[in-house]
């Protein structure tokens, strides 16, 4: 067995000849050329669930409107599996701009895109202020977000509110005369 010493040295260390060392050079331009050649088929992904092109697909959208943030939730019917959240805070710098309706109409934006995204065509909408013993009116962010979600080209079910009301509460928070300005 003859060696060459123009061989690469790990040839020269697993005591290769010339005719093992082209067979091998061979081998691996082959493999290489498949690899290559066969490109791979990608399969389309659907997250969303199976329907026909005219049904629509419901989601629920959980919009929370405070007067410090808006948060847009939009969930499946059954409201366990989230589907896209995105609040006022997330699209705007300012803390003092999180509740305002242009960071709420930014926040509905996108959860609409994501819902498109998904699949989902409808939304049944369910509107809730911080409640309780504070304040049960919705902030400002309420009513831009729903405008939003319905000029997104969201299909808008029903529309429902959803804030806490206390049959009988726990004291307001100002001591008995109240917060004085």
């Amino acid at each position: 067995m003859e060696t060459n010493p123009s061989l690469p040295l790990f040839c020269l260390q697993l005591n290769l000849t010339n005719q093992h060392f082209l067979f091998y050079l061979f081998l691996a331009l082959m493999q290489s050329k498949k690899a290559k050649s066969a490109p791979k088929v990608q399969e389309n992904i659907s997250l969303g669930p199976q329907v026909r092109g005219d049904e629509e697909v419901f989601g629920v959208a959980h919009i929370f409107a405070s007067f410090n943030d808006t948060f847009v939730h939009v969930t499946d019917l059954t409201g366990r599996e989230t589907i896209s959240r995105v609040t006022g805070g997330m699209k705007v710098k300012a803390d003092r701009d999180e509740a305002s309706p242009y960071a709420a109409m930014l926040a509905a934006q996108d959860v609409a895109a994501k819902c498109k995204e998904i699949g989902i065509t409808a939304l049944h909408i369910k509107l809730r202020a911080t409640g309780g013993n504070r304040s049960k009116t919705p902030g400002p962010g309420a009513q831009s977000a729903l405008r939003a979600l319905a000029r997104a080209g969201m299909k808008i079910g029903r529309i429902e509110d959803v804030t806490p009301t206390p049959t009988d509460s726990t004291r307001k928070k100002g001591g008995r005369r109240g917060r004085r300005l």
